[in-house]
């Protein structure tokens, strides 16, 4: 199982080198097929990947990367409205067939997985784009390793003792300070290739700092949902690893931080 999840993990990092460091359209393209098959597995979850509901979302989910790269992602506001309208009518014209979970969750997965996830390609097409993508990786995958050696080290007391009783507030600040310096070293190493940003060691370590809190709210929200529905895995699409939204339940958070970040520690 340690081999298999180790063999995975080196293959998903040399992905995710070439796929964020060639930017672009090849970028943008991985980034929409990741974002459909995570909301394949999570409308899966309620039983609905192959219902109406779900082929909505999909489409919901599609139109938004359409818009944003044709430089039109503000219009978001139009396709919720527009999914939204789209999802009632459904819900009524065939009631009882669909619950209001399913409707809910239909249109949450729009947002949670398509439009959130979407922000590691818009970071990689800022100013300076090359360098401060890696802050999401950095904050994300960070925050997972320090939180996970502090807390064996000296957690003591229970983050979220229901959700996951393994994980500790010590850890739990380890993780974001830990985050927050690799940010600062990061600076150190290639702020000065940063023509975009004027403070680069101050942006990176707070950017980085900031999403590190909220990659952990972002990963203990994807173990409830697990837990809301009984599933140990989104998916078995990575091995060792599960599905998509297994591995990439932090990101889906700390993309979208380090983008709203940047935009004003710049």
């Amino acid at each position: 199982m340690f081999a298999t999840r180790l063999i995975s993990g080196i293959i998903l990092v040399v992905l995710a080198l070439f796929l964020v460091g060639q930017g672009g359209v090849v970028l943008f393209l991985a980034s929409l097929g990741i974002s459909v098959i995570g909301q394949y597995e999570l409308y899966r979850v309620t039983k609905m990947e192959d219902k109406l509901l779900g082929a909505v979302g999909y489409a919901a989910g599609a139109a938004y990367y359409v818009l944003l790269w044709y430089g039109q992602g503000h219009y978001i506001t139009l396709v919720a409205i527009g999914a939204l309208m789209l999802f009632m009518t459904i819900y009524a014209i065939t009631f009882p067939k669909y619950g209001t979970e399913q409707v809910t969750v239909a249109f949450f997965g729009i947002f949670y997985v398509a439009v959130m996830f979407s922000y590691l390609y818009q970071v990689r097409a800022m100013a300076d784009g090359k360098y401060l993508v890696w802050l999401i990786f950095l904050s994300s995958w960070g925050c997972d390793t320090c939180a996970y050696c502090v807390g064996m080290l000296l957690g003591k007391h229970k983050l979220a003792p229901v959700l996951s009783p393994k994980k500790s507030i010590e850890g739990a600040v380890g993780g974001v300070v830990g985050a927050a310096l690799l940010g600062l070293l990061y600076a150190s190493l290639f702020g000065h290739e940063m023509t975009d940003v004027a403070n680069p060691h101050l942006a990176c370590a707070a950017a980085c700092g900031i999403a590190a809190v909220i990659s952990q709210i972002g990963d203990l929200a994807a173990s409830a949902i697990k837990r809301n529905h009984e599933v140990k895995d989104y998916g078995h699409l990575i091995p060792g690893h599960g599905g998509v939204l297994d591995r990439f339940d932090s990101m889906l958070f700390t993309a979208p931080a380090i983008y709203f970040a940047l935009t004003f520690l710049k």
